[in-house]
């Protein structure tokens, strides 16, 4: 990245215009799953005002299968700067400049850089080679699109020095998931803020998490696309993101009038295998927050929850049979982390696992993440679609381990790949 060491200390692009108790909110972190799903851890544009004010069931915004809402007029210009932004819990940023360098702590955030049109702009991630590996599962789809962020420094655990050092223009990251961090505090965290840039994020929505206690009555939560709006705002890709969002309006609508019945749709359970023993961590298909943003809109049954089986619980082959889904879901294996076949054959050998529905149905599918950013949801949405429910929205194809999200032929899609990868390539 640029040499931009003179201006360190200094340097403000971002100045901060949210309450004190925005800023006194950069203190506690949160606790969560994340680390259940990431290899290295234990085993989870006269332009419109660029305020981003909107909550869920404001005016300009539809409520959408699924529990996220994504606005519905004309598609936004961009600004010129400066603008501002909001988010909850950092409140509202006036952006003085583009940014051009970007820190990123959690995946779905580095997902909405790419999904901007910035990829090559961020700077660090968390885990990089499996965020790369991940994106890189369905890039392939999308001409033109592709990530290279394999060698970045990691941000999860970076230092406050190597923080400075990168002198990012902005840090999409959630300052209460930051201040968590080994070595870590509230007057680094807003130190940061005041020297470099702004922190800019939301990840506690994932799985609608109690905050810590400074972030009490006041955090809220956000469906994932609203949190990619907001974020859209502040790297001043209003159009990407009015663009992108309607794609995904029309999925849903494709989907919606679709489904069958409720009864005639099948018990499905979503879980993690544990790469150190036969144990999995199960998750609820049809939970609150955008970790089920690719499932919830199905309205299947959700095996696990049915099974008094708690989210993120973890469970043996003994919990998985009396949950018994109808479809089993795997996440980690559209990525170089679980061998899917190698995780059928296991199930199938088990004389305990064996007797699930779905492992004697051969019905066990392999999916990426839950830590979804909008471009993994979109494609997420379309395999669930098959995998779920064949007959309405067609099969989902073989796929072999180790290799990229397969190839549906172009009539047999429900997300329009060309439209996406020329929306990402600023072609709209």
């Amino acid at each position: 990245m640029g040499n931009k060491s003179s201006n360190r200390w200094t340097r403000r692009q971002y100045l901060l215009a949210g309450t004190a108790a925005a800023a006194s909110g950069l203190v506690a972190g949160c606790s969560g799953d994340n680390s259940q799903e990431t290899p290295g851890e234990t085993d989870d544009g006269a332009a419109p005002t660029a305020t981003v004010t909107p909550t869920p069931g404001d005016a300009g915004a539809t409520a959408t299968p699924g529990g996220d809402s994504t606005a519905t007029a004309t598609p936004a210009l961009k600004k010129d700067p400066p603008y501002r932004a909001s988010i909850s819990p950092v409140g509202e940023v006036t952006v003085e400049s583009e940014p051009t360098e970007i820190f990123t702590l959690l995946s779905h955030h580095t997902e909405m850089a790419l999904a901007l049109g910035k990829g090559d702009a961020v700077n660090t991630s968390y885990a990089p080679g499996y965020v790369d590996s991940l994106v890189s599962a369905f890039t392939p789809r999308l001409a033109g699109v592709s990530v290279d962020w394999g060698d970045l420094p990691t941000s999860w655990g970076m230092e406050k020095e190597a923080v400075y050092d990168l002198e990012s223009d902005i840090h999409l990251a959630d300052p209460a998931e930051v201040a968590t961090m080994d070595g870590w505090d509230a007057s680094d965290v807003t130190d940061v803020a005041d020297a470099v840039g702004p922190w800019f994020g939301n990840s506690l929505s994932g799985a609608r998490e109690d905050p810590p206690q400074a972030y009490a009555g006041d955090y809220e939560y956000y469906g994932l696309w609203e949190i990619f709006e907001r974020v859209a705002s502040a790297l001043n890709e209003p159009g990407r993101y009015r663009a992108l969002a309607s794609l995904r309006d029309e999925m849903l609508s494709t989907i919606e009038s679709s489904l069958p019945p409720e009864s005639e749709r099948p018990a499905v359970a979503m879980i993690l295998p544990s790469t150190s023993d036969d144990s999995m961590w199960a998750y609820h298909t049809n939970a609150d927050g955008y970790y089920a943003s690719h499932t919830r809109p199905f309205g299947a049954t959700d095996a696990m929850a049915a099974a008094d089986v708690e989210d993120g619980a973890r469970i043996d082959n003994e919990a998985l049979v009396a949950a018994d889904p109808d479809v089993l879901i795997v996440l980690g294996g559209l990525v170089d982390y679980h061998d899917i076949e190698a995780v059928r054959e296991s199930l199938a050998d088990d004389p305990v696992a064996s007797q699930v529905t779905a492992v004697q149905n051969e019905r066990v599918y392999a999916q990426g993440t839950r830590h979804q950013g909008p471009l993994v949801n979109l494609f997420q949405l379309e395999a669930t679609a098959k995998q779920l429910f064949p007959d309405e929205f067609g099969a989902w194809p073989d796929y072999e381990n180790g290799q990229p999200y397969p190839e549906i032929p172009a009539d047999e899609r429900l997300l329009d790949y060309d439209r996406a990868a020329a929306i990402i390539n600023g072609e709209f």
